[in-house]
């Protein structure tokens, strides 16, 4: 089987958070993939507010929870020096090592098959930019202790945040509603931009600044990300859930 093939097996394989993410134009411009069911998570859009806003040129980066490296590759093919990504299933980061070589990415890009622990990793290390994106709702289920309680999962969400302070000089990040992805339980009550915003802002505020806060609107029948408002700050249930969920680009008060 050659390297191609293997890339269709390994992207195909079916998991909990599988074909969540599209495939890089890089990448498909060698799989030549078609009709694969992927249930994107509008990964263009946010790519776009993400390089609109902060500049990733020759810069370090670090993916935490990187699934089959959308974000990664995207960031290299577009200038970024080098990119770590840390992803705890197994399929997905064998996904991007193999990626990386057929890419001839090998010396940019580093696979990292294990989920973050945040009290210990990168004690040695720094980076300009890190991507935490819908990660840290997922204590407790994907990672973490199994019987960690709500209260602590919350509290456990902010300690992450902001021991990635002295880590990296932005951090954007992206939190779900409900923690572990389940409606019935519930970190937000009523489920609204504000009460996320509100929860980071009061969390963080002695170690980062809110840089940005990107919000989805729907024009015509495509998405963007818009800087955040008082019209969109309202929750609009036609976007469903995952479009929501704001992007904060925090800048760090530690790191320089």
């Amino acid at each position: 089987m050659n390297n191609i093939d293997l890339l269709k097996n390994l992207y195909l394989k079916s998991s909990k958070h599988s074909n969540y993410q599209l495939i890089p134009e890089c990448l498909n411009n060698k799989l030549m993939f078609e009709n694969l069911n992927i249930k994107s998570r509008f990964e263009r859009e946010r790519m776009e507010y993400i390089i609109s806003n902060l500049d990733i040129n020759k810069k370090k980066i670090l993916d935490i929870g990187g699934n089959s490296g959308y974000f990664t590759f995207e960031l290299i093919n577009r200038g970024a020096k080098i990119v770590d990504l840390y992803e705890g299933n197994k399929e997905h980061s064998d996904f991007v090592s193999l990626a990386a070589e057929v890419l001839s990415f090998n010396s940019s890009i580093t696979v990292f098959n294990k989920y973050v622990d945040f009290k210990s990793n990168f004690k040695q290390i720094s980076y300009d930019i890190t991507l935490l994106l819908n990660v840290l709702h997922h204590i407790g289920d994907d990672y973490g202790n199994k019987e960690i309680s709500l209260t602590n999962a919350k509290k456990s969400i902010v300690d992450s945040l902001n021991f990635m302070a002295d880590k990296t000089k932005y951090l954007v990040f992206q939190l779900g509603f409900n923690w572990k992805g389940n409606t019935n339980l519930p970190l937000f009550i009523n489920g609204t931009k504000k009460e996320v915003i509100n929860f980071v802002s009061e969390s963080i505020s002695e170690k980062w600044e809110i840089k940005n806060i990107g919000i989805a609107e729907k024009e015509t029948d495509r998405f963007f990300y818009r800087q955040l408002n008082d019209n969109n700050i309202i929750r609009n249930n036609e976007l469903g859930e995952f479009l929501n969920r704001p992007i904060f680009i925090l800048k760090s008060k530690i790191q320089n």
